[in-house]
């Protein structure tokens, strides 16, 4: 907030080492906290051409969320339900938690008090479904904003430096 970086808009941080999602207003209060399942790979930098691949051919290590400072808006998928887009490019976005194969037991993982095992997705940021609607939602409604996604492996500094700040870990 004290660099202005948000230009006064709704933004998230997602902090992909605890697995956790917050979700803060224009003027930084915070609207919400919440448990996510993240890419399934850790690292910080998406496959190149990963937005053009057909999932079925999405290789293990290719499954990360990529950090970095996204402007993000509310949109809908092929199937019609709602997202936050956070990078259109490498087909990133938050969204609730949708009916997957019973095998990768999501749900159950979202709500395991480990940051460890929610570590599943394609790349997408998976919410419950009512943290998605009532704090979410209700955030990016008629607005844009900014998410930003924490890094696994590298530095504050050289993810957010080249975006004109670099954020304190305070």
């Amino acid at each position: 907030m004290r660099s202005g970086d948000n230009s006064g808009l709704p933004f998230v941080l997602i902090d992909k080492r605890q697995a956790q999602v917050f979700v803060f207003s224009a003027e930084a209060r915070l609207l919400g906290a919440t448990p996510a399942l993240l890419g399934l790979a850790k690292g910080d930098d998406a496959s190149p051409g990963i937005g053009q691949k057909p999932l079925s051919r999405i290789q293990p290590h290719e499954r990360t969320t990529p950090a970095g400072r996204f402007v993000a808006a509310l949109a809908k998928n092929l199937s019609g339900d709602p997202i936050l887009w956070v990078d259109y490019e490498t087909s990133i976005s938050l969204h609730s938690l949708r009916g997957n194969n019973p095998r990768e037991q999501r749900a159950i993982r979202l709500t395991s008090p480990s940051a460890h095992d929610n570590r599943i997705s394609f790349g997408c940021i998976n919410v419950a479904l009512t943290f998605f609607d009532d704090v979410v939602m209700k955030a990016f409604q008629g607005t844009e904003g900014v998410v930003y996604v924490l890094p696994d492996t590298r530095s504050l500094a050289s993810v957010f430096a080249p975006h004109g700040f670099a954020p304190t870990p305070d």
